[in-house]
């Protein structure tokens, strides 16, 4: 197998409003808040569901690659409820390999709530249900060991069992690529995620904010010299400015595409994440895995939701 994911699997539910309601609810756009069922329910009890999808970000990406024709896996914890028969049913239907026996759990399957407002930035609320109890018992080893690439997802750190599951997997994994996640998701765990950035991961992918707040910089200068220290894989998503790769000595920028529809942010670094990979391990160089995460991001921005398809 080319790649396994392991991250939070979740529901999508995608609804669009107006900046009002971020501010009457205490909402800050372009993050994700973790939340509870009570108040999930509260939130979309006023609004217009647009569309309901298998979502979670690293499932996303590991979604992407599979499009793209590659042999892929995912791990993610869901409860054996209609959301869950939905959600496995999705990653099926692209041809993911799904390593998990799904069983009646006392907390229902995550769901996400993505509300996008007029500009199409996407703010997240999530109700984390059985995703977020993933633990260690849940890892199959044998897929981890049998893939080239381990590809795990910040926003796992935001519970405690998790870890254990997260750290289980690195210690079988041949490779482990990390997307930092959020910027309040880098913040709630900087330590660690230092700590895994030095010692633990072989490719970091971030946003440049993200990556910024881990070593408290503003300057993106310091962030290609942290970068090159590091003697790691460092791809940072930059928006407009485009996407740099940084191994070692070596820096490769790529610009952003120009005039494109944009309708919805929600996937774009999954899906950059997905066309980069996709590079990586089909030998392809820096510069045209760049171009192909690109290439991916902008497609799925152009749409609403998350999924190619």
């Amino acid at each position: 197998m080319k790649v396994i994911g392991i991250g939070n699997a979740i529901v999508d539910v995608i609804c669009k409003v107006e900046d009002l309601f971020l501010t009457k609810n205490n909402l800050v756009k372009s993050t994700m808040k973790l939340v509870d069922e009570n108040e999930f329910k509260k939130l979309l009890s006023s609004l217009k569901i647009e569309e309901t999808v298998s979502g979670g970000s690293v499932a996303n990406s590991i979604v992407g690659l599979a499009q793209l024709g590659n042999d892929v896996g995912f791990i993610g914890k869901i409860c054996d409820d209609n959301l869950g028969s939905k959600y496995e049913g999705g990653l099926k239907k692209e041809n993911v390999q799904f390593f998990y026996s799904k069983k009646k759990e006392i907390t229902p399957t995550g769901t996400c709530l993505i509300l996008i407002t007029p500009d199409s930035e996407r703010t997240m609320c999530t109700f984390l249900g059985t995703a977020g109890k993933i633990n260690e018992d849940d890892i199959n080893d044998n897929a981890i060991k049998s893939s080239e690439i381990l590809f795990l997802e910040g926003y796992l750190w935001d519970e405690g069992e998790p870890k254990k599951a997260f750290e289980k997997a690195m210690k079988y994994s041949n490779k482990v690529a990390m997307s930092l996640s959020d910027l309040f998701c880098v913040e709630r765990h900087k330590p660690q995620f230092l700590e895994l950035v030095k010692n633990k991961l072989d490719i970091i992918f971030a946003n440049e904010q993200e990556i910024m707040s881990l070593i408290n910089t503003k300057d993106f200068n310091e962030i290609i010299k942290f970068s090159k220290e590091l003697k790691k894989l460092v791809v940072i998503t930059r928006g407009e400015k485009g996407a740099t790769a940084i191994r070692n000595d070596e820096i490769i920028e790529h610009p952003a595409n120009k005039n494109l529809k944009i309708l919805d942010l929600t996937g774009a670094g999954d899906l950059f994440a997905a066309g980069f990979l996709h590079g990586y391990v089909n030998n392809l160089s820096l510069k045209e895995s760049l171009t192909k995460g690109t290439e991916m991001s902008s497609e799925i921005i152009q749409r609403i939701g998350a999924r190619l398809r």
